[in-house]
């Protein structure tokens, strides 16, 4: 019988000392965690929580590589993160754009580049679902002034899940020797060798911004309205479609793939293990 893991992470801040100062107030992150931890466990996944200032780098990191260690092929590992995206410059020259995005993390940004070189820890058959509700560019210029709650049609204030991009670049000033050395070890993404089969469905493009709100993020809200508590039908295209059909038109959930293309995983029904 396939096996699933599962970790859950949501930061409602940040520490301001790694920030300068900035502590990266949001409101409804830890409550998608918890959402989605709920959802996970009645599929049959073993799950872990990992709230603001549990939400540690080498906790995430290290909770990453324990699935690893454990999974076999046929097995399913999920992931979902709630929380502020970031930008830093790109110094393994991977990206086109020349930044590389991050997860802001409690006590530092944990960088995409890390996170390809730990999906090359799980073994060839093993199926990886991302979830991530957060802006991932820190190259938007536009703002989104407000969002329509579903099913109500009233206009709500935005808190956007984007750390600002001042932020962003004082941040990396402070510390750039530490996240230079990051991506130096972890090399440039297209240089691991991912086995697994990896399956994002983000809360927007690169190029917009993913909204918070009061009970949860806009796409993690339309997310738990498009699952029905496991009565929606249809796989995990259909599934970000339903989701996107329910977003306005200035966030737009993603749909990607990294590793190895299995087909078979993606007619699944989501969150199958």
């Amino acid at each position: 019988m396939a096996k699933g893991i599962s970790v859950h992470i949501g930061l409602n801040g940040v520490d301001p000392d790694h920030y300068g100062g900035w502590d990266g107030q949001l409101t409804a992150c830890e409550f998608d965690a918890k959402d989605m931890q709920k959802i996970a466990k009645q599929k049959g996944f073993t799950t872990k929580l990992l709230l603001t200032t549990h939400a540690t780098a080498s906790a995430v990191r290290s909770e990453i590589s324990n699935a690893a260690a454990q999974l076999k092929s046929g097995d399913i590992f999920l992931i979902s993160y709630s929380g502020h995206g970031g930008q830093i410059p790109d110094t393994n020259h991977d990206e086109a754009d020349r930044q590389d995005e991050t997860w802001v993390l409690y006590d530092r940004e944990l960088i995409d580049d890390e996170l390809y070189a730990q999906w090359s820890e799980f073994k060839a058959g093993v199926r990886i679902l991302v979830f991530s509700d957060s802006c991932h560019s820190g190259t938007v210029t536009r703002m989104m002034p407000t969002f329509r709650r579903a099913n109500t049609g009233i206009a709500l204030p935005v808190r956007n899940r984007l750390m600002p991009p001042d932020i962003a670049l004082r941040t990396y000033h402070q510390h750039q020797k530490y996240y230079d050395d990051i991506q130096k070890s972890a090399g440039p993404a297209e240089k691991a060798r991912v086995r697994a089969s990896v399956l994002l469905i983000s809360g927007c493009q690169d190029n917009q911004l993913s909204a918070d709100g009061d009970r949860n993020g806009l796409f993690t809200e339309n997310l738990r309205i498009v699952w029905d508590s496991g009565k929606f039908k249809g796989n995990y295209s259909r599934f970000r479609d339903k989701i996107t059909a329910l977003m306005p038109a200035n966030q737009t959930p993603k749909y990607y793939r990294v590793g190895t293309h299995n087909p078979t995983y993606e007619a699944q029904k989501p969150f199958t293990v």
